[in-house]
Parts: structure tokens; sequence; C-alpha cells
């Protein structure tokens, strides 16, 4: 794995990303973007995967995550600007980085829970660059719910601040994420059946923090917008798009979500979209005891659009 800096679109931090290159001619690239309270070399074993089939790989630590933080204090707090589109941009400046030393191979996009919904976002600006897009760990929220979560953080931050770390907005956000497998052995039970990836989880410092009022914001200003008609229509309609989650996974809202997302897509036009739902499986499915097959579907996927 090689370490990649570049300067972040909010004129003040320095992202860090992560490439993987393979033996020999590559196919092509795949971009992950990683979800909330993790960060990109969390995707290691899956990027190591892909290499083994011929593929580049490279993920950023978005704005409050992994490397790209200067101190721990500033773990869940994005930019200044309160705009997720810097987020998306940085995205962005990566494959631009990449591309300057793969020059015009096929390019995919991956994007997991808060990176699914940064990853809409992006294939409504960028699309027409990619060949396919996973979106994994996903699902679908309503207006009136995400405004009503925005409203909750804009008053919290102005009683308590921008760089509060509210109990009551994580609960609110998260509270009902572990009701499903009650008796819980930890609280994020949610994340995964398989109990060695909760504990690496729970024992990794760059994981599980909590998010500032400044993370929620710009995390339900991305989903409001990825979930939005203009967003989804925005889509390239010859773009492949396939959907990826545990049939248990609550951001998904145990599949129904995922499937209303699809939905969506198929009635805005996009002419090829799919979804695998994983049965009996949770959140994080790239860890979860499926792992091997959702790999292996992921695969089928790009492979499958190589020469498309």
């Amino acid at each position: 794995m090689q370490d990649l800096f570049y300067p972040s679109k909010d004129g003040k931090n320095t992202i860090h990303a992560c490439l993987w290159k393979p033996e020999g001619e590559p196919r092509g690239v795949v971009q992950i973007i990683h979800g909330m309270c993790e960060y990109a070399a969390r995707y290691s074993p899956f990027a190591e995967f892909l290499t083994k089939h011929g593929f580049i790989v490279c993920a950023d630590d978005h704005l409050g995550h992994g490397q790209s933080v200067k101190t721990k204090e500033d773990l869940g707090y994005f930019n200044d600007q309160r705009d997720f589109s810097i987020v998306v941009e940085d995205i962005h400046e990566l494959k631009l980085t990449v591309e300057k030393e793969t020059g015009e191979l096929p390019w995919f996009v991956l994007g997991h829970s808060m990176g699914s919904f940064f990853c809409r976002n992006y294939i409504s600006v960028y699309g027409n660059e990619f060949k396919g897009a996973i979106i994994m760990g996903s699902g679908f929220k309503s207006k009136t719910t995400l405004n009503t979560a925005l409203f909750a953080v804009k008053l919290n931050a102005a009683f308590c601040g921008w760089r509060n770390r509210s109990k009551t907005i994580k609960n609110l956000a998260f509270g009902s994420y572990n009701k499903k497998f009650k008796p819980n052995r930890t609280a994020n039970d949610w994340l995964s059946k398989n109990p060695e990836n909760v504990d690496n989880y729970e024992k990794d410092e760059l994981c599980g923090f909590d998010f500032t009022n400044n993370g929620y914001y710009i995390l339900f200003s991305a989903i409001k917008a990825a979930c939005s008609k203009k967003v989804i229509s925005a889509v390239p309609k010859s773009l492949p798009v396939y959907f990826v989650a545990g049939d248990l996974d609550p951001v998904g809202d145990y599949g129904k979500g995922v499937v209303k997302a699809c939905n969506k897509f198929h009635r805005a036009g996009v002419k090829e979209v799919s979804i695998t739902l994983y049965d009996d499986c949770r959140h994080e499915i790239l860890n979860d005891d499926c792992k091997e097959q959702v790999q292996d579907d992921i695969l089928y996927f790009i492979t499958g659009k190589l020469n498309g």
C-alpha cells in the first residue's frame, strides 16, 4: 500500500489516501469511498483481493477521518464551511491524482454507508467518468426526516457549538440500530454478526468516535441531497449501478430502504440498476461472514463492465 497526500478543497487541511497496485498490467481502477467513523486502510483486505485480479485500488480518508485529521479533536469534524460538496470534491481530486499515473484505464467507484451517500452525489456530477458504481450499505430517507434531523443539529449547535458531540443527536441518529439484535453484546452489534469484526472496530481508536454537530450536519445534508429527485435524476442514464447490502442492515431499513433507493434510480431512467441483499447479514458486509460472496459478486459486476 502506498500513501498519498494532497490539499483538501477546504483550503485548510491535507487529505491522506491509500493506493494499492497489482502486479503486472492493470485492468482498471476501483475507487472506494469509506463510511462514517472509519478510514481508507480498513479496506486493505478487499483492496488486496482486487489487486490479485488486476485492479488498482484507491481510497481517501475524508476530512474528519483517519490520517486526514491534525488532532484527535478533529475526528468527526469535516469543514468550517459545513459543505458536503467539499468532501465530494476531495474524493474527485483523488481520482485526478491517481489518473496522472494510470492514464485512461476504466474506472469504477464503490461507496459504503455514509460513503454510499457521498458516492450517490459524486456520480450525479461525475458519473460519466465511470464504467460502473457500487452502492453498499445505503438506503433512503424522507426529506421530512432529514429536515427534522438537520433542525435538531442546528439547534444543538446554537447552544453548544459546532464541535459539540451530542449524545442526544447520536441517539436520534443511531439509537434504534441495535434493538433488533438484543440481547446486545456491544453497542455496535448492528455492524456485523461476526464478533471479531465488531471487537476490532471497537478497539480501533480511529473508529467509532462520536461525531460533532458539524459532522452530523454534513452527514444529514449529504443524505438529503443523495435522496433528492434532483440528484438521482442527474445520474447518467447509461451508468450501471449495483446496490449491495445485508438484509439485516438498519441503515437500509432491513432491505426496504435499499429497494426504495434502487426503485428511485429505475424511475429516474437509469437503464441498468441491480441489487443483491445478503441473507442474515448486517451493515459491514465486506467484514461479515458473507464477505467472500460479496467480493466475488462485486468482481463479477466490475469485470462484466470492463468492455461495456
